[in-house]
């Protein structure tokens, strides 16, 4: 569909080309200017990717550019009350407080956290890098482990690099099983597909079907040709029902990648005791309904099964991502038109560099954290352990923090316990647009910057994209006079970690680190790729050198057809670089350049599945949801977003509800454990009995933020419900699925 919104106006005098930063989908839209206001915002029809589609979340766009509580210039923090103040006293402030905190408990004492809206940031998905590296802590934290780290530690440990996750080829697919995903409203998650409405429309109009698997009967699930509930947390018995049934129905077709696969009789030996027959009670699917899966997935030539967050944020979250790849391998179907396969980003894909076939792989648990001795994956330790990380005394104590568009006191588990802890640190400084529960916590907020006065590449979405592509959107409103870009804040906050001063040559300092990448990467021809690279400074120099450097790039005069940013900006509706293609081996960087079907971490984790085959289902379980207009937790604030019916209801299945005595629309009590929320009910057929399903990102009613429209209706949250010491234990990614409750009516 193609949406827009119109106000009254005289015709306008311009239009620009921008995409949208709400979700994953990543939309061409196409604007209306006059006088340095957005009038109108539409699809761009002619966008190479998204053809005119969008969502009703674009049109949330203006609002947020015009909202009031967006900040615009830098607060600080005096005598506990934020007052604003100019950049160069901003930089100043933390330049006074930072170094301190460095000098007395060295690098770790300082912790950055990161929020999902850093991956529609161009400057700080790769400037973050270089922060990082000045700042050389070990505490570094993100909402990815509240959502795919299990996945990206799966792919990791079977590809050979982080991001190397297989996309349904949806376009040429005939058989799609979704496990645990709501693309109709997500329009994808680390599958970045826009109207995917319309894809599933087409998929089916040629013949093809589409099964969901969800503990609740999703939108996704509505536009299906069959649903079947599930109990939540066991995915992992399902999938391991459906692998060994391909086994024993002799099933298992690796065809061409069988002589770049290792591990499979490892794999036949690991599922051989899960027979669908022994895990379908656990599952809540019966056994013929698992082989008949089974064998649709073996038997159609074109097909695959994804799973995305509800297969990630359980106990089980890695298992769960590593068998649906497996599946796909065992069924013919990875790397096959038609099937899951991989993405040939033009820039910035670590698939994409160096040998091709063959790496380094990835390695995790090179530290764990100091107090629950969770390990690091990625670089990263569990957000979980934030918290705790402040709160606890003792050597490598966290005294300052650097969040940036981060929430997590709404995002992550026991936000409560993360809000006090915030209150203890000696120093904090927040990147955000808005003063949020996370941000009011900040002795410094640096405001980011508009996403329609910023440049854009997508670093990350075009790596996980349905088609390969390439956009890049150019500032569309003039920004305000002094507002610096968010590179140049992170090098400033770098500078001063590395002891350069919040007056230090940023300029001079992001050239002499440039050089040292490039040289390191191009040797001797790294003089000639800089001088290439022309006047170009920051975010743009680096999108060109990784354009013209990758593999549709111009390769610096010796393609002279690929790809630049001059050609990426002369085309404001994108270049298509055409579907997906078969890519192993060439994109393997595994050290054996294979497929480890089999990783030993992996293998030994099924020990802990099995214990937990044989154990009572709760009564009463909870899990999340996904919201069309309220993707992340800061959309509550945009009028057009959160005008409507009242989202943040609690849905209960009939027979749960008659049990408990739950009225439609009146509250309820939910609790786990000590910890305790208060809903309104919403009873729905929807739910499988047995489940309940509470939004995510709400709760915004904690003193000290400025976010009016939010606060009007603030919901309630999830999170508070539940325990940040419950993880998976291989990836440590919050368990926020399918946990047990008890739910009874309020008077």
């Amino acid at each position: 569909m193609t949406l827009s919104s119109t106000l009254p106006t005289t015709p306008p005098a311009t239009s620009a080309h921008r995409i949208c930063p709400f979700c994953e989908a990543c939309c061409g839209l196409e604007l209306d200017l006059e006088e340095n206001k957005v009038v109108r915002i539409r699809g761009d029809a002619n966008d190479v990717f998204s053809h005119g589609f969008l969502c009703p979340k674009a049109i949330g766009l203006k609002d947020l550019h015009d909202d009031p509580d967006r900040l615009r210039t830098p607060l600080i923090k005096r005598n506990g009350v934020f007052e604003p103040a100019t950049w160069d006293e901003a930089y100043a402030e933390i330049d006074k407080r930072l170094p301190p905190v460095i000098a007395a408990g060295g690098a770790n004492a300082v912790a950055t956290v990161l929020g999902n809206p850093v991956s529609h940031k161009m400057s700080l998905m790769l400037y973050f890098a270089r922060l990082a590296k000045a700042l050389g802590t070990r505490n570094m934290y993100s909402a990815s482990s509240v959502d795919q780290v299990p996945k990206m530690l799966s792919v990791g440990l079977m590809f050979g690099s982080w991001l190397s996750v297989p996309v349904p080829d949806i376009e040429r697919c005939d058989f799609l099983l979704i496990l645990g995903a709501n693309p109709m409203v997500s329009n994808g998650s680390l599958w970045t597909v826009p109207d995917f409405r319309g894809k599933a429309k087409a998929l089916r109009a040629r013949g093809g079907q589409l099964v969901v698997v969800d503990p609740r009967r999703t939108e996704t699930a509505d536009v299906a040709d069959a649903h079947h509930f599930i109990r939540p947390g066991a995915d992992v018995f399902f999938l391991l029902g459906i692998a060994h049934a391909l086994f024993d129905e002799n099933l298992v077709r690796l065809g061409r990648l069988s002589g770049h696969t290792v591990g499979l009789e490892q794999v036949e030996a690991a599922v051989r005791g899960y027979a669908p027959e022994l895990v379908a009670a656990r599952c809540g699917i019966d056994a013929a309904t698992m082989r008949q899966l089974a064998r649709s997935l073996a038997n159609t030539p074109r097909a695959a099964i994804y799973g995305r967050i509800g297969t990630c944020t359980q106990q089980f979250g890695t298992l769960c991502s590593w068998l649906i790849d497996v599946i796909n391998v065992l069924t013919g179907h990875l790397d096959e038109e038609g099937g899951a396969m991989f993405p040939k980003a033009a820039a910035f894909a670590a698939n994409t560099r160096g040998a091709p076939g063959i790496g380094r792989g990835v390695v995790s648990g090179r530290f764990r954290s100091r107090v629950s001795g969770a390990a690091e994956v990625s670089g990263e330790l569990p957000v979980t352990c934030l918290a705790e990380e402040i709160d606890t005394p003792g050597p490598g104590q966290i005294r300052a923090l650097i969040a940036i568009a981060a929430n997590p006191v709404l995002s992550a588990p026991n936000g409560a316990r993360l809000s006090k802890a915030l209150d203890q640190l000696d120093f904090m400084v927040s990147l955000d647009i808005y003063l949020n529960e996370t941000s009011r916590h900040a002795d410094v907020i640096l405001p980011g910057v508009s996403p329609l006065e910023d440049a854009h590449y997508d670093v990350s979405f075009t790596q996980f994209s349905h088609r390969n592509h390439a956009r890049f959107s150019a500032p569309v409103l003039a920004r305000a006079g002094g507002q610096p870009d968010e590179w140049q804040s992170l090098m400033r906050i770098a500078a001063i970690a590395k002891g350069l001063g919040a007056t230090a040559d940023i300029d001079a300092l992001d050239d002499e680190l440039l050089q040292e990448e490039v040289a390191r990467a191009a040797g001797p021809a790294a003089p000639a790729l800089l001088a290439a690279l022309g006047s170009q400074r920051g975010a743009e120099r680096m999108l060109d050198l990784a354009l013209r450097s990758g593999p549709y790039g111009d390769q610096f005069g010796k393609n002279p057809d690929g790809l630049t940013l001059a050609r990426l900006k002369a085309a404001p509706s994108g270049i298509d670089l055409g579907p997906m293609g078969s890519r192993i081996p060439e994109a393997l960087r595994t050290p054996s350049g294979k497929i480890e079907l089999a990783p030993q971490a992996l293998l030994d984790d099924l020990a802990r599945a099995a214990a937990d085959l044989q154990a009572p289902a709760p009564d009463l379980v909870i899990v999340g949801r996904r919201q069309l207009r309220s993707n992340n937790s800061w959309m509550h604030n945009l009028p057009v977003l959160a005008k409507g019916a009242y989202r943040c209801t609690a849905l209960v299945h009939p027979i749960d509800a008659a049990r408990r005595g739950l009225v439609d629309g009146a509250m309820a009590q939910i609790r786990n454990g000590g910890r305790m929320i208060e809903v309104q009910v919403e009873i729905s057929a929807q739910m499988m009995p047995g489940v309940v399903s509470l939004p995510h990102g709400w709760g915004h009613n904690l003193e000290g933020t400025r976010m009016r429209v939010a606060a009007e209706r603030p919901g309630v949250n999830l999170n508070a419900l539940l325990d940040e010491n419950l993880r998976d234990p291989l990836s440590g990614n919050a368990v926020l699925s399918g946990i047990a409750i008890e739910m009874r009516a309020l008077a």
